[in-house]
């Protein structure tokens, strides 16, 4: 099951942020860790993820530093600020606001709407 490119964008900076509020990373880390925290379902790509970095970097909900590893390769860390922790915290309010409304939504529609077979839906009787 792929998921949209809309919901990949529209979540994108909350999960960047939760990621960074773990610990500081880089991006190929925040890629895999998206992944892994996805099951698999989530792969983000470089053209994604760097954009979105960049942008939350110019809000001030991030800041950035380079890094020298033991290879000697150069790596650019991120980390939230004090910003971006209150900037995670709407977010995670706007999303449960989000989930709890589909959960309703879901609910009232159990019976037109299968859950082993979301595109099975059965007609709504007339006049719902």
């Amino acid at each position: 099951m792929g998921i949209s490119k809309d919901l990949i964008a529209a979540s994108s900076t909350p999960m960047v942020l939760a990621i960074l509020a773990e610990a500081d990373s880089y991006g190929y880390a925040i890629l895999k860790r998206v992944q892994e925290l996805s099951g698999g379902r989530m792969e983000w790509t470089d053209g994604m993820l760097y954009p979105v970095l960049h942008r939350l970097e110019r809000l001030g909900h991030i800041e950035a530093r380079w890094v020298v590893a033991d290879t000697g390769r150069r790596r650019k860390y991120y980390r939230i600020t004090s910003r971006g922790r209150t900037q995670l915290a709407e977010e995670r309010r706007q999303w449960q606001a989000v989930d709890a409304t589909l959960r309703e939504i879901w609910s009232a529609l159990r019976s037109a709407i299968p859950d082993d077979d979301p595109t099975a839906a059965t007609p709504l009787p007339q006049g719902a």
